[in-house]
């Protein structure tokens, strides 16, 4: 199952990407964490590796190879030289395990001047679309804030949507175009994940706003201010073993798993 994780930016996506990732490890799965956020640089670190992978985009040529054939028509079957590929397929250093985790990088904006996120849109997208799961494996991706991924097609080859709302009328009415453009692309397992909540009354409020828009929660993870110390300080997230946002993902996740079937 190929999972995203998307939403206003600052919501708290990587946050959570990293305590899903922690949660679905100890339940025995095989986590393929996808970074496709290509301004945010701390999310290996929130999983406890010391350094990030190569980037993807170096494993196709680098990033004007691909602007190069981003102009052939046929240049979305050219991004990955195979139809399929498996997590065993992907070669170290673009690839960096621990245990049962694992994580790949699409590619960051690195200088000024160099251009627009285009390619690691399409990128994104290939890979997604090539990549085959085994039973015991999960994706969850780390998509790029806002909405601009649907534009670029990276959310067709996923199979349940995550958005991650935190108290603001901007992040509910976001929740609520992601539905919208998710359904365009025929996508309906898709629902919100509250973030940041100080309380159930706060949490209840953001429930019943979002399902006014006709968006489903599927749980809520209240402020910690363990998880914002630890990311204050670079310190790995899955460290976190009584945090209470932990647990709560872990029930998210619960019911996620019982609704797609898994």
């Amino acid at each position: 199952m190929k999972i995203s994780v998307c939403g206003k930016g600052g919501s708290g996506k990587s946050v959570t990407v990293s305590l899903m990732a922690a949660v679905m490890q100890g339940k025995g799965y095989r986590v393929l964490v996808v970074d496709s956020d290509e301004s945010n640089s701390g999310l290996f670190n929130m999983l406890g590796f010391e350094s990030p992978p190569v980037p993807l985009m170096e494993l196709v040529g680098g990033k004007r190879r691909l602007q190069r054939e981003m102009k052939d028509a046929g240049y979305q079957l050219n991004v990955l030289e195979r139809e399929e590929i498996s997590v065993d397929e992907i070669p170290p250093p673009y690839i960096i395990r621990n245990e049962g985790l694992c994580l790949v990088n699409i590619g960051k904006i690195l200088q000024s001047l160099e251009g627009c996120a285009c390619p690691m849109g399409v990128l994104s997208r290939e890979f997604l679309k090539k990549l085959r799961l085994n039973s015991n494996e999960i994706a969850i991706v780390d998509m790029e804030a806002g909405i601009e991924h649907f534009g670029r097609g990276v959310d067709t080859s996923i199979d349940s949507m995550l958005v991650v709302v935190e108290p603001s009328i901007e992040s509910v009415t976001l929740a609520w175009k992601v539905k919208e453009l998710a359904s365009d692309i025929g996508k309906e397992k898709i629902w919100a994940v509250l973030n940041k909540v100080t309380s159930d009354e706060m949490a209840s409020k953001l429930e019943g706003m979002l399902e006014g828009k006709g968006v489903d929660v599927i749980g809520s993870i209240h402020h910690d201010p363990e998880i914002f110390e630890a990311c204050l300080e670079g310190r790995p997230l899955l460290s976190l073993l009584n945090a209470r946002a932990r647990d709560e993902v872990g029930e998210i996740l619960d019911s996620l798993l019982l609704r797609v079937g898994r």
